[in-house]
């Protein structure tokens, strides 16, 4: 297999592990020293128990790889997610997360969702008038104001 088959086939492997709730052979996709930045948690048991939560309250969550693009060391994955009930109207829930990965296993993660009804975002809640720079070091304390203009929006967000 070439780079872009085997990270295509770990990113393949993971969502089979959490469609059929094999979380614990998820954990072994992953470094010891995982670092997930949108838990801003090194390791993977909270990604452990952010996919029993997710399971528990909806049983039928499946998530379905629609794109995956390799470069290098990382790889980028847009996921739709099905057995969310949603309004009428609504976009079907998506994930996109970014990878790195490092002999052969998840070493980092970063991640935005949309479409998700507010009990069922996997991301955890933002602090009030702040956003979390995603992708920060572990530990840096870097924000952004909530009311001062992103990358050319001219407006905030």
């Amino acid at each position: 297999m070439t780079a872009r088959e085997d990270a295509s086939a770990l990113i393949q492997r993971m969502h089979e592990c959490f469609n059929t709730r094999q979380f614990d052979q998820a954990a072994d996709l992953h470094t010891p020293g995982f670092f997930s930045h949108p838990l801003d948690t090194t390791g993977f048991q909270a990604g452990k128990d952010a996919w029993r939560t997710l399971t528990a309250r909806f049983p039928g969550i499946r998530v379905v790889a629609q794109d995956i693009l390799v470069d290098g060391d990382k790889a980028a994955v847009r996921s739709t997610v099905e057995g969310i009930t949603t309004l009428d109207g609504d976009a079907q829930p998506m994930l996109i997360e970014i990878f790195r990965i490092e002999d052969g296993r998840f070493a980092e993660m970063w991640g935005v969702s949309t479409g998700f009804p507010p009990s069922a975002s996997p991301e955890p809640p933002r602090r009030a008038g702040m956003h979390i720079l995603r992708g920060d070091p572990p530990g840096s304390s870097t924000r952004w104001p909530a009311d001062r203009p992103r990358c050319g929006t001219g407006t905030a967000r």
